[in-house]
């Protein structure tokens, strides 16, 4: 094998936008995530739709039965 041509593996910090922080070993020092295990509904049973550009307002709105 080639000697140094591997990057450098350091610790990081991963930053959700819920506010948890986890530590661990990768290749960039600092990693932002939007969803992770804590606020992630699969992991906390908690029903939570993540609505990019009002899709679900459109969807409803384009779909709605005769009101």
């Amino acid at each position: 094998m080639k000697a140094n041509i591997h990057p450098t593996y350091d610790i990081a910090t991963i930053t959700c936008a819920c506010g948890s922080v986890i530590h661990t070993r990768a290749t960039k020092k600092a990693i932002r995530v939007e969803i992770c295990s804590q606020c992630h509904p699969f992991f906390t049973g908690a029903k939570k739709f993540v609505d990019t550009a009002g899709r679900i307002e459109r969807f409803n709105k384009r779909y709605a039965k005769g009101k």
